[in-house]
Formats: C-alpha cells, sequence, structure tokens
C-alpha cells in the first residue's frame, strides 16, 4: 500500500503520539494533528489528508460533529472513528455522519493497518 498523508485529531497528546508512532511505523506520513473537532474541520479545508483518525469524546465539537462537518465539505474524505470499548452507539451514529471505519483504543499496529488497508480498498480501490 502506498504512504498516505494523514490527520490525527484527539485531545490527549499521549494518544496522538502512540497514532502518529504506530503510523509512521506503518509507513505513512502524519501532516497534522488537532486536539479538538472545531480545529480538524479548519485544518481539514487546507491541508486535505489522504485520511484522518477521529478522536470519538473530545471537548467543544466532538468527533461526531466534526466527521459530518469535514463530509459536508469533502463528501469523498476518509475518516476512520477512534473509540474505546462500550462506545458502540457513538461509533453508529459516526458512521451516519460519513465516517468509513473505527479502530479500538489502545492501538494495536496490525489492526490499525487493517482497518486503513480495508477503507483504503473500498473507497479508493486500492
Amino acid at each position: 500500500m502506498k504512504s498516505l498523508r494523514i490527520m490525527i485529531v484527539d485531545d490527549s497528546l499521549l494518544a496522538i503520539k502512540k497514532a502518529k508512532a504506530v503510523l509512521e511505523e506503518l509507513g505513512h506520513e502524519v501532516v497534522a494533528s488537532c486536539k479538538n473537532g472545531a480545529e480538524a474541520v479548519a485544518s481539514y479545508a487546507e491541508i486535505r489528508p489522504d485520511l484522518v483518525t477521529m478522536d470519538i469524546t473530545m471537548p467543544d465539537t466532538d468527533g461526531i460533529q466534526a466527521t459530518g462537518q469535514i463530509i459536508a465539505q469533502d463528501p469523498d474524505a476518509l475518516v476512520v472513528m477512534v473509540t474505546s470499548h462500550g462506545q458502540e452507539q457513538m461509533v453508529m451514529d459516526a458512521i451516519e455522519a460519513g465516517a468509513k471505519g473505527y479502530i479500538l483504543k489502545p492501538f494495536q499496529k496490525d489492526r490499525f493497518a487493517e482497518v486503513i488497508n480495508d477503507v483504503i480498498q473500498k473507497y479508493r480501490g486500492g
């Protein structure tokens, strides 16, 4: 799989660092990190990443709202939700808002790669 330009959105600096380490290990470029949904929506228009990893629960604009706003400005945007166990309804709400998949915390490299590959295959054809 080719290297992707990825934007990470999470209110936890530790989660951003972990996600960045895993994504870079998988050969991707992290082009931006945002600490809330509002920042993500504003940055998305400028950066136009290939894929966004979006935390669901954040202060201000949560991941579901931000996903909907990003999809509104770019219907082809690829957003993968990042969630903790027990947030199944929120994941369903995020998918309804336009998310293309989800990954559970804590990050596991193989699962992260699998989810990203699946999303790219399904929505970009490879």
